[in-house]
């Protein structure tokens, strides 16, 4: 039985994960939201999950360490996929990646600071535009970075705009359309093909007929 292993990454994007896997006869032996174990056996033999951080999944997936994972568009984006294959577009867990600031407040022209977690993106967008920039990297409570005067806009995940909204800022330039993606390690494509196919069959079915 070939053994595959599967990184999926935790919150929004698993919740939304765990019932596709499940159309497709995949599902964990164990009720992962209640276990703070980080790898869960399957009902399929040789199948096995593992859960990490978004930034993670792709890092494991990218070494080896695990055969495919399901990872967001935008940690594909900042992180690379060399060794990656990206068959899939899950259609899960959508948002969009933008720029943002306080609300009225025009951008200054001219050098400005931006406060992001991602750092490769950003340079590629506010180069591509001639915008010359200073990024800081932040992990969290990035709505706060325009308000203190710590940066002049920001680049983030943009959901419904709540967060933003209740914090005086508006969304202003979109950078990219988000969503979960199914990634493969080119070696396991090669090595474990005919099943990490089927599996990627099943997943492309039950993606087309929600």
């Amino acid at each position: 039985m070939t053994e595959l292993t599967i990184a999926l990454t935790k919150g929004r994007i698993l919740k939304e994960t765990l019932p596709l896997l499940a159309r497709v006869g995949l599902e964990p032996l164990e009720d992962i939201s209640k276990s703070r174990k980080l790898t869960f056996e399957t009902n399929q033999p040789g199948v096995s999950l593992i859960v990490l951080r978004g930034v993670d999944v792709t890092t494991y997936v990218q070494f080896g360490a695990a055969d495919l994972g399901i990872s967001g568009k935008d940690m594909l984006l900042e992180h690379g996929a060399e060794g990656i294959y990206e068959p899939l577009d899950l259609g899960i867990a959508r948002c969009k990646l933008m720029t943002a600031g306080i609300k009225g407040q025009p951008l200054k022209s001219g050098r400005i600071t931006v406060a992001t977690k991602f750092v490769n993106v950003a340079k590629q967008y506010y180069a591509a535009r001639a915008r010359q920039v200073d990024i800081i990297k932040l992990y969290g409570a990035m709505e706060l970075a325009p308000i203190i005067g710590l940066a002049d806009e920001i680049v983030d995940i943009v959901d419904t705009g709540n967060t933003l909204r209740a914090n005086g800022l508006e969304p202003r330039q979109e950078i990219a359309d988000i969503s979960s993606r199914l990634i493969v390690n080119k070696a396991s494509m090669k090595m474990k093909h005919q099943r990490i196919q089927q599996l990627i069959d099943g997943l492309r079915t039950a993606v087309a007929n929600p």
